[in-house]
């Protein structure tokens, strides 16, 4: 039988989470106690209190985030939400053409990005749409996410061919070299222009020496209550440049007139020229 979490106890995780990091736990009591009683019979703790004692207590910070890992979904695959990366290619990606011929480059930050298999697939992209033409164009993707563990699997670049079939065939062959156990390593042509990095998307958001034209922010605010989720997309509006496009999940919405970006279709959104 599963222990239950003690009211003090839950209280204080909610609180010490939503300050943090802001998700929202307080309707997930149960979820909590069938995720971390097994965890904590594992470490050879007697109470709930005294692990997440251990965890506040941890000063590297490794401990709270695999708790979050194990409360929170980091399920992700190649191509997910693939009509984000049509209208990437049928109208963002022409339009930064034709306005900034001068330039030759663009800006891309995948907040949130878990494993990395959304900021591979959007260079990916870049790389289908500029063609030949690729090489005369720099394309870099910074992509963050709160875990330095997921952060290290998305810097291997290696994945089961399972988060794969939703690629269309040609760029499996075209962008993945085979390894082993029906894994694939992503090539250096994709690997090598995306930078990755540990951000907590609660902190305040540096300002970039080039201002983003699209962020990626997708099923990362599922978690979040609505102040959290205007406070953080309200950040990202200021790193965006005008013109550019914040993109969330389909499960995600902005109540409209909430911020100041445009609506432009179902979790597509654009900061106005």
């Amino acid at each position: 039988m599963i222990p239950k979490i003690p009211d003090e106890d839950f209280n204080k995780l909610v609180k010490f989470v939503h300050s943090n990091y802001g998700i929202n736990l307080a309707q997930k009591r149960v979820l909590i106690e069938g995720r971390l009683c097994n965890e904590i019979r594992h470490k050879g703790f007697a109470t709930y209190h005294d692990y997440l004692e251990t965890v506040y207590n941890d000063k590297t910070g490794t401990e709270i985030i695999a708790l979050l890992n194990k409360l929170t979904t980091n399920h992700t695959y190649f191509m997910r939400e693939k009509e984000h990366y049509e209208f990437m290619n049928k109208v963002i990606l022409p339009d930064i053409v034709a306005q900034n011929r001068a330039r030759k480059y663009v800006r891309i930050w995948s907040a949130g990005c878990s494993s990395g298999e959304e900021a591979y697939t959007t260079q990916m992209q870049m790389q289908e749409f500029f063609g030949v033409n690729a090489s005369k164009w720099d394309t870099e993707i910074y992509a963050s996410d709160i875990s330095e563990n997921v952060m290290n699997k998305a810097k291997q670049a290696i994945y089961h061919v399972d988060s794969m079939k939703h690629l269309d065939p040609a760029w499996q062959k075209k962008y993945f070299q085979p390894v082993e156990n029906d894994c694939y390593k992503v090539v250096p042509t994709i690997t090598s222009k995306v930078k990755f990095g540990t951000f907590n998307l609660m902190h305040s958001i540096p300002k970039p020496p080039t201002l983003y034209d699209i962020i990626f922010c997708r099923n990362v605010m599922i978690y979040f209550d609505l102040p959290t989720k205007l406070a953080l997309v309200n950040r990202f509006y200021d790193a965006i440049t005008p013109g550019g496009y914040l993109f969330i999940g389909h499960a995600e919405s902005l109540p409209r007139g909430s911020t100041q970006y445009e609506y432009i279709q179902p979790a597509i959104y654009k900061k106005p020229k």
